[in-house]
């Protein structure tokens, strides 16, 4: 007993005393909440401009779905020229420094595609902001936005029991589902504009032990289980089994007289007509983006925790219905889940300007574009099994006001949830577009902090000179 009692004096004395907590004040010049792939561009890019940055993340890594297994779509177009440079391809080059990527392979598909090392995606991430000077608040949930005379004055942040009140020049909602826009009264747009639909979401997981030769083989002799004949204008010729032997960077996306046949028999659990898998960086592995939850806002936490349940649930049933049916998959294996579910939609921030859709289609490419997209308009039903892939001929560009909040002056956006129209967002969604969105949206607002002005009072035109130096891409010959 006379061992135990200096430890119990220590418990005792570290006990609550009751007294009203105090919250700790941190003040930057530029607060970016939210750590994915558009954040993460964002904050790196304006502490590079000499801004003093604060990046926000709930979770205990940075990257979001960089780290899930996804693969960077087109960052090449139709015609087979970069669209998207800068700080995306900065990141890519990173990733083949330690063989976490092969570069920009081309897809009939997908215009391009660029595999993403999941692990080595959140090391070089964490490389990057300590690099820039970037300083980081991990493991804390934004939850409140304090807003005087139409700017965010301050953001409170929750963290461990904690809470931190933060205080900018500027606030960027990198969140992906516009939380701070909306904390802060911002209007916000979700879903189709007529039915409010929006795309369901997924979780990844990964399988190693697979016969890629064995499934190539399958796919040779069943042509069938191509997507061919399905609503993918997007799609050309030479999306084959020889394509798949030839190409180490592959994204697999077809098996629907399959899963049509296993959904009539009770044998497959999931609310689409395809599967689809990306070949990893590393050797016999993919990962699997084939579930789907229907009837889903990623801005409800009640469907969120029904999705992470049902799609949890979905993976060893699938894992089955792969062994069982999938030739080449007979001897696969799990090997990781991602760490959250993967929400293709949920909020948009309505900005200044909204990107239409008719834009896209006509390829018109503004005075004010601070990037390019060239992916198709890729859109899976949110309320029942199909994909719709809209083709995009020509890359269009992204106005700056789309990253600029029409309602709370010092408020931008970077990621998924900038001001587009919910069909553009089909093209918009994907992680290399976010990052050249947070890499614009970063070099803005390091120049109105210098200015002395607003984030819409930024010359643009300088910002795009400023882009430009930084090897991002605005136009295409």
């Amino acid at each position: 007993m006379d061992l135990l009692e200096p430890v119990l004096k220590r418990a005792a004395s570290a006990r609550y005393d009751g007294k009203e907590q105090h919250m700790e004040h941190i003040k930057k010049d530029i607060v970016v909440v939210g750590g994915g792939p558009g954040g993460l561009a964002a904050a790196v890019t304006a502490a590079r401009e000499g801004a003093s940055v604060l990046l926000v993340e709930r979770n205990g890594y940075l990257g979001g779905q960089l780290g899930s297994g996804l693969p960077f779509l087109a960052f090449l177009d139709r015609k087979q020229r970069q669209v998207i440079g800068g700080f995306a391809q900065e990141f890519v080059d990173r990733l083949q420094e330690v063989d976490g990527s092969y570069g920009h392979a081309y897809c009939p598909f997908h215009l391009s595609t660029t595999l993403i090392h999941p692990f080595y995606s959140r090391i070089i991430a964490f490389q990057m902001v300590k690099e820039a000077g970037v300083d980081l608040l991990l493991h804390c949930e934004l939850t409140e936005a304090r807003v005087r005379d139409g700017k965010i004055e301050s953001i409170v942040v929750t963290g461990k029991g904690a809470q931190l009140e933060l205080e900018a020049e500027t606030f960027i909602d990198a969140t992906g589902d516009g939380d701070l826009g909306y904390l802060a009264g911002a209007e916000c747009a979700k879903g189709q504009d007529d039915t409010h639909v929006m795309q369901p979401p997924t979780l990844m997981f990964n399988l190693a032990g697979i016969d890629f030769d064995k499934f190539c083989d399958f796919i040779a002799e069943h042509p069938e289980e191509l997507p061919y004949g399905l609503k993918m204008q997007n799609l050309r010729e030479g999306y084959d089994a020889d394509f798949f032997r030839s190409n180490p960077s592959f994204t697999f996306f077809g098996m629907q007289h399959l899963i049509k046949r296993l959904r009539e028999e009770g044998r497959c659990p999931i609310a689409r007509d395809t599967i689809i898998f990306i070949r990893q960086p590393i050797p016999g592995e993919v990962a699997v983006n084939t579930i789907r939850i229907l009837n889903f806002d990623g801005s409800d936490v009640h469907d969120l925790s029904r999705g992470e349940m049902e799609a949890h649930l979905q993976i060893p049933i699938l894992i089955k219905m792969f062994r069982d049916y999938v030739p080449g998959f007979e001897n696969c294996y799990l090997t990781s889940i991602n760490a959250s579910i993967g929400v293709r939609e949920s909020r948009r921030i309505v900005g200044k300007k909204i990107l239409n859709y008719k834009d896209c289609l006509e390829g018109r490419v503004p005075e004010d574009t601070i990037g390019l997209c060239s992916y198709f308009l890729d859109i899976h039903n949110g309320n029942g099994d199909d994909t719709t892939g809209i083709n995009i001929e020509e890359p269009f560009g992204i106005p700056y006001l789309c990253l600029v909040s029409k309602d709370i002056a010092n408020l931008m956006m970077a990621g998924r949830d900038i001001s587009v129209d919910p069909i553009t967002f089909g093209a918009t969604r994907i992680m290399n577009v976010c990052m050249a969105a947070g890499q614009a949206a970063g070099t803005a607002a390091a120049m109105a902090l210098k200015e002395g002005g607003l984030p819409e009072e930024v010359d643009v035109q300088e910002l795009r000179r400023r882009l430009l130096e930084q090897k991002a891409i605005l136009k295409v010959d």
